[in-house]
């Protein structure tokens, strides 16, 4: 089982997010149990979750999930533009999420809060 947890940055994100998408919360805990366990406990990999490269960050891993589903978002199933970006512990099993948005408002993750949090 993959513990969670996220920056107080991606809860106002997600808050703000949920009020115009009204799935994204339940949609959210259907991506940890199902999508995150699929591809680090099960190890399968559908092209959905890529690792950002480039960061100088070696320990934990950040990953940006690309197929999201998201059921407010109707008729386009897991390509529906709501990306998330996270942090993968694997000693310990654990995600800490650190950043969720829709790819039509803005093009790419915040590298500067990426490297801010996780950077040593």
């Amino acid at each position: 089982m993959i513990k969670t947890d996220c920056l107080p940055e991606f809860e106002k994100e997600l808050k703000k997010l949920s009020k115009k998408y009204r799935t994204l919360e339940t949609d959210l805990k259907t991506f940890i149990s199902v999508q995150l366990r699929l591809f680090h406990e099960l190890n399968q990999d559908n092209g959905g979750i890529v690792n950002i490269a480039g960061l100088g960050i070696e320990d934990p891993k950040i990953y940006k999930a690309r197929k999201f589903a998201c059921r407010a978002l109707s008729g386009t199933g897991s390509n529906s533009g709501i990306r998330i970006i996270y942090a993968y512990y694997a000693k310990e099993s654990r995600v800490q999420f650190i950043e969720i948005y829709y790819k039509g408002d803005k093009e790419m993750e915040d590298r500067n809060r990426i490297s801010r949090n996780f950077k040593h």
